[in-house]
């Protein structure tokens, strides 16, 4: 993240005015409700400025429901800025958390997983599984030299295996970093070098959209330039034949082969500002940057953002649909939802294969209640038309999200209408790998509107302003900052505290995201994606995000990116890439078409000068566009850091 801030605070946006309000059933009966009427409130907005406050006392409560081998002696230190340090001297391991304090509960019978393989095949781990596979894993890599710090690669498909690979080596107090497994070999290479990985975890492949991958074969060229891994350890998924390499390959199986099944490997009691994993992140240039997040504070932030946002209830089957190797996953499909006693699911497979309605099928088969997903997976599912999901009973939802990127009004109300039955709330979160948990997000308490994530969740003190620092008025663009820390947030870039620095001096003494946001009257914030992604046209700058929601109101339109491309005249025009829905065939009656539309709906500035029809669009694994490949293929420019690209 550099110091070139060319967005400023004269930019107006699309706004979408419609409000949806909850129903006073849902607000009465909220778990954030039960804590802010313990604290004399029912407003949210009082309660949002009580928290700024009393923000220690907030954490301190939400910690406290949480086990500690050891009570925390300070809550927050700030002496070395940007370094900072949550719940100082407590002793703590999220393992522990996850698991071990429901075994003398009735929690323990309790359906951990739901998993379902993209073949079909479908298992079911209770929190006694999921127990004991953790233990007796745990007993297998310390068997194999792991021990507290080392640092331990996961390779793997998204299986129970996968969840028990995570525990097992947090629970050994060592650090695990999550590769996900669609990754080449030179992006796996590159993370365990930088990281000095000990151990690899892997499994010999696995199916992903019908197709096999070949995770043993990739793990193996990868490793042969890793001269810190000493043992990889495989997991037979497919039962395939692999390569193993004598002393250094054992599979799962025999690893385990004499651990018996009552093995308890006591929690490694952490100190709260110890390294629990280390997962990497793509820049805009050079490696990627391994995001450290400590063990109390991440665990406190993912265990009280679950609690609140998704309002977790007992009888809840919670499905977030990223992968485990994503932020996303670790805190939505592991800690979060382990930490609160909920019941998950777990899906290997994609969301079109072997039919377009496999994420509903899914929901009906498993009755899930809250379903976590992308606005990319929404606008991909828009593509096949309203009858994939009416084919299948949703009654079971009583909550939806989204996360990974702004999503467009368009693609929020098709959500509402067709998966959450004109009814549903809508959780549209925003957050980052670096906040380790969601800060910004309606709760069920809060009146909604379609594109906007609405407001800071309790004690996160975010602005909008320009590039000194200074808050912009309402309605007007600016940079999304962050006044303090949370607990959830990055202590560092492993390896590279300097890299670290820049989120914090870019706009000096606050947190810069990295991202462009408006504010409306009602302080409801509207992401509008990255800084970068701004697009300067005769001295007006307009966000792609903008562009792109008004091209994807269109009912012809399934996705879009728009970028900005050097011009003499104006400093930059609009190109755009369209991706059609089914059924509809590029031309340039259409092309001129989408040109008025977006006339119409924005204005003549964001009328692209350039519109290419498209079949595909570069994304990252975890469903992103790809603005900044986009534009330096288009430019001839190198690419940078392509780690992270799908495909």
């Amino acid at each position: 993240m550099g110091n070139n801030l060319g967005f400023e605070s004269t930019d107006t946006f699309l706004v979408e005015e419609r409000v949806f309000s909850p129903s006073s059933d849902t607000v009465e009966n909220a778990n954030i409700m039960q804590y802010m009427k313990s604290k004399g409130f029912t407003d949210y907005d009082a309660f949002h400025k009580w928290s700024l406050e009393h923000r220690f006392e907030y954490w301190d409560d939400l910690a406290k429901e949480l086990h500690w081998f050891e009570p925390w002696q300070t809550t927050f230190e700030w002496t070395t800025k940007p370094f900072f340090k949550w719940f100082s001297g407590g002793k703590f391991n999220p393992v522990y958390n996850c698991l071990d304090r429901y075994m003398e509960t009735p929690t323990r019978h309790k359906v951990a997983f739901y998993w379902e393989g993209d073949d079909g095949s479908t298992r079911t781990l209770t929190y006694e599984d999921l127990y004991v596979l953790t233990n007796r894993f745990a007993k297998g890599l310390q068997n194999v030299g792991v021990q507290k710090g080392d640092r331990v690669a996961i390779y793997m498909p998204a299986i129970p295996e996968q969840i028990a690979a995570v525990l097992a080596v947090a629970r050994l107090g060592a650090i695990h970093t999550v590769v996900f497994g669609g990754f080449a070999a030179s992006a796996l290479r590159d993370r365990i070098i930088d990281s000095q990985v000990k151990v690899v975890i892997t499994a010999d492949g696995n199916y992903r959209g019908g197709k096999h991958i070949e995770l043993k074969k990739i793990t193996d060229e990868a490793v042969a330039e890793t001269p810190t891994v000493e043992k990889v350890v495989v997991v037979k998924r497919l039962g395939t034949n692999v390569a193993m390499t004598a002393g250094r390959d054992v599979f799962l199986d025999d690893l385990l082969a004499d651990v018996p099944a009552d093995t308890v490997v006591p929690c490694e009691p952490m100190d709260s500002e110890d390294i629990l994993y280390i997962l990497y992140t793509s820049g805009s240039t050079g490696k990627p940057k391994g995001v450290v997040h400590t063990v109390g504070g991440y665990s406190v932030g993912v265990y009280a953002t679950t609690k609140f946002v998704f309002d977790i209830k007992e009888s809840d089957i919670f499905w977030c649909t990223a992968d485990v190797g994503w932020v996303t996953g670790h805190s939505y499909i592991i800690y979060g939802p382990l930490m609160n006693g909920a019941t998950g699911v777990l899906f290997e497979g994609t969301p079109t294969y072997p039919a377009p309605d496999r994420f509903w099928s899914i929901v009906e088969r498993f009755k899930v209640t809250i379903i976590y997903t992308s606005p990319t997976a929404i606008r991909g599912l828009m593509r096949f038309g309203e009858e994939w999901p009416a084919k299948h009973d949703l009654s079971s939802l009583r909550l939806l999200g989204t996360v990974g990127e702004p999503i467009n009004p368009e693609a929020w109300m098709w959500y509402r209408k067709n998966i959450g039955h004109d009814k549903l709330p809508i959780m549209d979160t925003w957050w980052q790998t670096e906040t380790g948990s969601i800060m910004i997000s309606p709760t069920p308490i809060m009146p909604l509107k379609p594109g906007s994530a609405t407001k800071p969740l309790p004690t996160i003190d975010t602005d909008v302003v320009d590039k000194n620092g200074v808050t912009v008025g309402s309605e007007r663009g600016g940079f999304l900052i962050v006044r303090h820390p949370w607990p959830s947030l990055m202590r560092t870039i492993y390896g590279d505290p300097a890299r670290y620095q820049t989120y914090w001096d870019t706009i000096p003494d606050v947190y810069f995201a990295g991202d462009a946001a408006t504010i409306d009257k009602d302080g409801y914030l509207r992401i509008q994606g990255r800084v970068d992604d701004v697009i300067k046209v005769s001295g007006h700058r307009l966000g792609s995000m903008e562009i792109e929601s008004s091209l994807v109101s269109h009912p012809a339109v399934a996705e879009v990116a728009a970028i900005g491309k050097p011009d003499e005249l104006k400093g930059e025009h609009v190109k755009v890439f369209v991706i059609l829905k089914n059924g509809f065939e590029p031309s340039d009656e259409l092309a001129k078409e989408l040109k008025l539309h977006v006339r119409a709906t924005v204005g003549p500035l964001a009328v692209p000068d350039e519109l290419e029809f498209t079949p595909s669009l570069p994304k990252t694994r975890s469903g992103k566009i790809m603005r900044r490949v986009i534009r330096a293929k288009e430019l001839g420019q190198p690419v940078g850091d392509t780690s992270t690209l799908d495909g």
